[in-house]
């Protein structure tokens, strides 16, 4: 489900509940709605009204920093991606397969993580690139000093950025719970509830809970975009990665 759906799914159970608090206020005995009923709602609604505000703030937090590591990791691979193909290019012409194969496995990164804008027709994305890369460098046969120094350095910047690329393909998709989320919004749900229970139905009233009831499931929607970097609307760049494939081979 997009995080576009959610959010309206969220706006309509919380500006519900404001609309529910409406009702009950209407159809509620008039001893319901007596000063000591509505401190006692007052405080119990604070205190969800101080958890909620707690965990939205913890979530955009979260997502935000989630968000900044894996534009981070990207930066570190697509820096790999080059440095890698510099190296091989200096051991010499012997690397012209691996090198290929290096190509492969970028493309293959830009199409597993950004499937919806992927590779151009023709370039092919082979799943077995990078272990085939790995395989390749290990196979060379150093004729001398500089060039064993050189598959030492290829074969550890291969697995880093194995490592990376792996760890960007394991964080794709939401880090949310959904239990956290359906409690999140009966919290929201009950906090709005309340606010119109004892508010009189007037156009101002009711703008303002649809207002704050559309910011609430902004908040939502930021938060849920964040922690789907590579979906959605608020998603990182594929530049890095697609300025390296650029470079490779030159």
């Amino acid at each position: 489900m997009s995080s576009m759906t959610i959010s309206w799914i969220v706006f309509a159970c919380v500006f519900g509940g404001a609309l529910l608090g409406m009702v009950l206020r209407a159809v509620l005995h008039e001893r319901h709605l007596s000063t000591e009923s509505k401190e006692l709602v007052k405080v119990g609604m604070g205190l969800i009204a101080t958890m909620s505000a707690l965990v939205l703030g913890l979530l955009v937090a979260s997502a935000k920093s989630s968000f900044d590591t894996q534009r981070s990791e990207l930066a570190q691979t697509s820096a790999n991606f080059i440095l890698l193909d510099r190296i091989l290019a200096h051991y010499g012409p012997e690397t012209k397969e691996a090198r290929e194969l290096l190509r492969r496995a970028a493309v293959g990164a830009i199409d597993r993580l950004w499937p919806e804008n992927g590779p151009r027709p023709g370039q092919g994305q082979p799943t077995f690139a990078a272990e085939a890369l790995y395989e390749k460098i290990q196979d060379l046969a150093p004729k001398n000093e500089k060039q064993r120094s050189l598959q030492a350095q290829a074969l550890k910047t291969s697995i880093d950025l194995g490592q990376t690329r792996w760890l960007l393909f394991s964080q794709k998709g939401s880090a949310i719970p959904l239990p956290f989320l359906v409690v999140l919004i009966f919290w929201l749900t009950m906090l709005f509830t309340s606010f119109s229970l004892f508010a009189p139905p007037n156009v101002t009233v009711i703008v303002t809970l649809f207002v704050c009831a559309l910011s609430v499931s902004g908040a939502i929607f930021l938060i849920l975009e964040l922690d789907r970097p590579f979906e959605g609307l608020i998603q990182i760049s594929s530049d890095p990665l697609r300025n390296a494939l650029e470079q490779l081979g030159r």
